[in-house]
């Protein structure tokens, strides 16, 4: 491909090259190329139809190849997107393994064919898997980088760790950092500027590689970035290192990244290097860029294509003779060939193996080992009361738990903490356990859902047990790609290679006198729905310590949902029930039993429930009521139970009647019970209206104990 020859020189001065010999030179060149023809041969079998999708990293090799020779593989942490072909080759990952990923074979190391090709992950390297998302990966990246520093500070949490379940792949190093890249136009998502804001705050050993082509599909730099430049933007953030270099020069490319990966180990904060690159494909072969882009801007951008220039750099400089550069490519093309064959008769994943790896295998919080009896001593605590209890007692068990979120601490100045009573949350849920536990364990965020839940995923993703706290429902949804497209898939995805246990608190429900449409509203069905994740939702103080101990102490992500109008109820308090006690999920209460009519319900309409039983118990008509607790499990057995002893059911919840959580409910009763029933299901659950204001609104908007008698009266009259 080269056109010139030099006879090389009898010394080779290394200095030149920052300090690169000429192995290291040659390494880099026949990387590149040979990420280049990985791509085209991806693009040869998507034509062929023996592959499913196609994206490749073309033009941006020189600064991933520059990458991996400053990083560490199976030492640092890596974070990579979709472009990032030539990096995960450099850092070990084979041809054969990317072209297993683009059979979607069954040892492909990424995913086990779930994933798309160029969805990186490797357990072996500290490659975490890749998603699809554009963004998501800088939050998590940075909760990554927080578990490298916490596990310096906290040497028996990282022991932890290494005795949970994928604790093998576990592991930290004194100056470890953690590498996350993305495209300019990654950089316009929340949750970039997010990550930075964090990272720079808490001076995070983060690596951020911002490989800017001039695209974002079709929306060039300058409609996509204010001002056409991602550096410039944020130059103004305190601790962050910033360097800027031609990304299509491997040698000015390892320079900068030197810098700032020195910055990083050193631990004066974040660097972010701005390389500039190209794309000489389309952004995939779905894409077409002779639609936006014209044909002199393309041939401009030929010119600057890496491979080819430093190719003749090589011969130029007299560090390889063109026939030496073309055994080198004739070598690497061979490999490729060899790895395709190998790959295309490669075994797929069997069709049952789609079950596998939804939830942990090795812990299974149904189970009855978390079916452990309370020991009830003390003073009666309600239930905000029972969650701090519980939380002490599991952080001074597990040194890997941490605690954050929006108001959460005490105080975040600590040298106030001797003088005011301290905050411990909006409900005083976390009260007192940064006093306890030290500003290392529980601390404050900014005001940013999808940071928090980032963040998380990234601790959990390296052995923490994070349990953060959202501080109200109605606020959840700026996190909702982290817990749907992230905390959820994670093991899933990766084939079983990572995990992300972490608990999110968060208070949920209305009936609370003026909460309104923004601090009243339910919306659990939305995350029942989410295969991988657990959904929790207890009605009493008894009930609160037991599931969040298990949640805790299990290996899937949980949603714990609390309801803020039970927080400090009186007629559902308890006294402790030790350190040891934990409910299974998937087990359903019977808070009272009855001979004529079952009402299934959990949260705070399971009081309204009981109010409404006792005042039927006097007109003679006998109530079932079943409290579900964990709505993702629930326990099918208990509803069946209910059902074949009363013959009538009513669904009761507080979230919208239409498309709610109890219509599951009742569509699986009517399913399988339907001989069961002498009348037909109801549902008792709030207009699908929004929660207002105004108490009179709010009476009748939701479900009140007045609706369920009702319901019931003419139920057992039909």
């Amino acid at each position: 491909m080269a056109s010139q020859a030099k006879v090389k020189t009898a010394r080779f001065d290394a200095a030149k090259y920052h300090g690169l010999d000429r192995e290291a030179l040659i390494r880099i060149y026949r990387t590149m190329f040979l990420s280049r023809k990985i791509d085209d041969r991806e693009i040869q079998l998507k034509r062929q139809n023996k592959i499913y999708f196609q994206i490749s990293g073309a033009g941006h090799e020189a600064v991933l190849v520059a990458a991996a020779l400053v990083l560490k593989p199976s030492y640092d942490w890596f974070y990579p997107y979709y472009r990032d072909r030539a990096l995960a080759l450099m850092l070990g990952v084979t041809p054969y393994e990317m072209l297993l990923q683009g059979v979607g074979a069954k040892d492909d190391p990424a995913s086990g064919g779930r994933q798309m090709p160029s969805h990186w992950g490797h357990q072996k390297l500290n490659i975490v898997s890749r998603s699809s998302p554009t963004g998501t990966q800088f939050l998590q990246a940075v909760g990554a980088a927080e578990a490298s520093l916490y596990y310096q500070q906290f040497p028996k949490a990282l022991e932890q760790a290494r005795k949970a379940p994928l604790g093998d792949a576990v592991a930290s190093h004194r100056d470890e950092i953690v590498y996350v890249s993305g495209g300019d136009g990654a950089t316009s998502e929340g949750e970039f500027a997010e990550s930075l804001n964090t990272a720079s705050n808490r001076r995070l050993p983060v690596l951020y590689l911002i490989e800017d082509n001039g695209y974002a599909i079709s929306v060039p730099v300058e409609v996509q970035t204010a001002g056409g430049s991602i550096s410039k933007l944020v130059a103004n953030y305190p601790h962050l290192h910033i360097e800027e270099c031609d990304g299509t020069e491997p040698l000015e490319s390892y320079a900068a990244l030197s810098r700032g990966v020195a910055h990083c180990r050193a631990r004066k904060g974040p660097a972010l290097v701005h390389a500039h690159v190209t794309r000489p494909y389309s952004h995939s072969l779905s894409d077409d860029e002779k639609l936006y882009r014209t044909s002199e801007e393309r041939e401009s951008e030929a010119r600057r294509d890496p491979v080819p220039k430093f190719g003749l750099f090589l011969v130029r400089e007299g560090i390889l003779e063109e026939r030496e550069l073309e055994a080198i490519e004739a070598e690497a093309e061979r490999e490729i060939v060899e790895a395709t064959d190998r790959a295309l008769k490669a075994e797929l994943p069997a069709k049952n193996s789609i079950y596998e790896w939804v939830y942990s295998p090795d812990v299974d919080p149904t189970g009855p080992q978390f079916g452990v009896a309370p020991k009830l001593d003390g003073e009666p605590k309600t239930m905000v009361e029972m969650v701090s209890a519980t939380l002490m007692d599991e952080m001074a068990r597990d040194e890997r738990i941490v605690v954050f979120g929006e108001d959460i601490a005490d105080c975040s100045r600590e040298e106030y903490l001797s003088s005011v009573k301290g905050k411990g949350g909006v409900f005083k849920a976390t009260s007192g356990l940064q006093r306890r536990f030290g500003s290392a364990r529980v601390f404050n965020s900014p005001l940013a859902e999808a940071g928090i839940v980032g963040r998380a995923i990234g601790m959990a993703t390296r052995g923490l047990k994070p349990v953060p706290e959202i501080q109200f429902f109605d606020y959840i949804w700026p996190a909702m790609m982290q817990l749907r497209d992230e905390l959820a898939v994670m093991r899933w995805r990766s084939a079983g290679k990572f995990k992300s246990p972490a608990v999110i608190r968060v208070p949920i429900g209305g009936y609370l006198t003026g909460g309104a449409i923004y601090h009243s509203q339910c919306g659990e069905v939305t995350f029942t729905h989410i295969p991988g994740l657990r959904v929790v939702m207890p009605s009493t103080a008894l009930d609160v310590c037991g599931l969040l101990r298990t949640a805790i102490r299990s290996d899937d992500p949980v949603l714990f949902l609390e309801h803020k109008h039970l927080y400090r109820q009186p007629y559902n308090r308890s006294e402790y029930p030790g350190a040891d006690f934990t409910i299974p999920f998937g087990k359903a209460r019977v808070v009272r039993e009855g001979t004529d009519i079952s009402i299934i319900t959990y949260g705070a309409v399971v009081h309204r429930a009981e109010v409404a039983a006792a005042e039927l118990a006097r007109e003679g008509v006998s109530v079932e009521i079943l409290d579900l607790r964990t709505l993702s499990p629930y326990e099918w057995e208990a509803i069946a139970a209910t059902v074949r002893n009363t013959n009538r059911v009513i669904v009761a919840y507080e979230d919208t009647r239409s498309w709610g959580y109890g219509a599951e409910i009742a569509a699986r009763i009517a399913d399988e019970l339907f001989d069961e029933l002498d009348a037909p299901i109801r549902r008792v659950a709030a207009t699908d209206t929004f929660c207002a204001y105004q108490p009179q609104l709010e009476d009748v908007i939701l479900p009140q104990t007045e609706d369920i008698v009702r319901a019931v009266r003419d139920l057992a009259a039909y």
